[in-house]
């Protein structure tokens, strides 16, 4: 049993939403109790005790899109890639890089992506990978090194037609191996999705190759009008627009999560509620790219669950929190919309896309839930309660301000240091690797 106490509590749980000096009380890979911090000390003094220090203790937080297979690009430059739309940034960018990852490079970007996520207080990921340089394994290798890095995570693998017919295969089947072992192994910890790229690489044809190979195991992971050549392919190939697609290709549904959905019409929008799809903004990635600012204001009255991403951009929700927010204002015109959208889609509807994939409530302390919760290093020099909690996340945190993690009532990440993971040999293999696929892209030595 261990009791996280002396800090300020915020649980996300309407029955206790916040305590001055607050603790909670783990037992196992669930949450027993949460309170006043010397009432539960006095209740379970045999408890292991974690001192917070006067942090904040708050709920793990969830990444509902991220992209592993990036993981080794911080910093590169490829020679003579100058972009100049959506479709430039893929082919010289990340298509280029996931041609040239192997299962080592898969593993790499792995460790690189779950390490930082750690750090900044991401207990959860859902992960859209792709290695079109090898694919066979790649999300059994990842899910190795969540396995050890003890972060909870939802993979998919990322079917496309872009290099023929073989890969493509090779990535449902891929998909369907992994969902598989999944359904069979049962384990709360891991889950699976069906990954699908972008609509403009993917005939019908192979929609009906996913959905069968997937035998209704899971639901779909894919990109949805990111940009509008997405939208533009639909229209001149099929007479339709991308949601249409999907809903008559029988990919639509409770479990399914639409990843960006930049260019979708109030109809599709419309067609995404009624088929209680998931949808999934990652408001930094999308301003990078230069493809548009999301309906999210929109999407959000209609009472579509939708959450936040990174795309990989990041692995700072918060970070793509404060990002979010102004940016559905500027494209609005109104500085006074957006509050309840952006904090509601990280701490409301994260957790609740969680719920329809892993078993034990996320996002929350409160008893039965996941053991998994961050203190934060914060001393706020201004008033402090549980009206205005989300103020003080928004405007004076960050990611990096994340001081212990605990995953599924696992201490993985103590006062800034990994407990159980030797953090310098990750780096220098990771680093290894990161040279050897630079030096593929850019035929010199690093």
């Amino acid at each position: 049993m261990l009791l996280v106490g002396n800090g300020r509590l915020i649980t996300r749980d309407s029955a206790l939403p916040y305590v001055e000096d607050g603790a909670v009380v783990l037992e196992g890979e669930r949450v027993k109790e949460a309170g006043e911090f010397e009432a539960l000390r006095s209740k379970y003094p045999e408890a292991e005790f974690l001192n917070a220090r006067g942090g904040v203790i708050m709920p793990g937080l969830i990444n509902a899109h991220t992209h592993i297979y990036s993981g080794l690009a911080r910093g590169l430059s490829i020679d003579g890639f100058s972009p100049t739309d959506f479709l430039s940034v893929l082919e010289g960018q990340w298509w280029n890089i996931d041609r040239h990852l192997t299962l080592d490079g898969t593993r790499a970007c792995a460790w690189a992506t779950v390490l930082d996520c750690i750090r900044n207080g991401v207990t959860t990921i859902f992960d859209h990978h792709a290695s079109f340089g090898e694919i066979p394994g790649s999300l059994f290798a990842i899910r190795d090194v969540c396995a050890e890095a003890g972060i909870r995570a939802n993979l998919c693998y990322e079917v496309s037609e872009r290099d023929g017919e073989e890969k493509c295969a090779q990535a449902i089947e891929e998909n369907a191996q992994f969902a598989r072992w999944c359904k069979e192994h049962d384990d709360d910890m891991l889950g699976a999705m069906f990954g699908g790229h972008a609509l403009f690489t993917i005939s019908d044809k192979t929609f009906e190759a996913m959905v069968k190979a997937n035998n209704d195991m899971t639901g779909f992971h894919i990109h949805v009008a990111e940009g509008m050549n997405d939208v533009y392919d639909s229209l001149r190939k099929y007479g339709c627009r991308p949601v249409n697609r999907l809903l008559y290709n029988g990919l639509l549904g409770k479990k399914t999560m639409l990843g960006h959905c930049i260019h979708v019409s109030p109809a599709e929008m419309d067609i995404i509620r009624e088929t209680d799809t998931m949808v999934v903004n990652n408001p930094q990635s999308n301003m990078g790219n230069a493809v548009g600012c999301a309906p999210v204001l929109q999407m959000w009255e209609r009472g579509i669950l939708i959450g936040l991403g990174t795309d990989a951009y990041t692995h700072d929700m918060l970070e793509s929190l404060k990002t979010l927010l102004p940016m559905q204002r500027h494209n609005a015109c109104h500085p006074g919309v957006g509050w309840t959208e952006a904090t509601g889609m990280l701490f409301q509807n994260n957790p609740a896309i969680c719920s329809r994939y892993f078993k034990k409530p996320l996002g929350v302390l409160a008893p039965g839930a996941a053991a998994d919760v961050i203190i934060m290093d914060y001393k706020p020099f201004t008033p402090f309660g549980g009206e205005n909690v989300d103020g003080h996340i928004l405007f004076g945190m960050e990611g990096r301000s994340c001081r212990t993690t605990i995953i599924n009532g696992k201490v993985v990440y103590k006062d800034r240091e990994f407990t159980a993971l030797d953090e310098e040999k990750l780096n220098a293999w990771c680093m290894e690797q990161s040279k050897k696929l630079w030096g593929e892209l850019n035929d010199r030595t690093y």
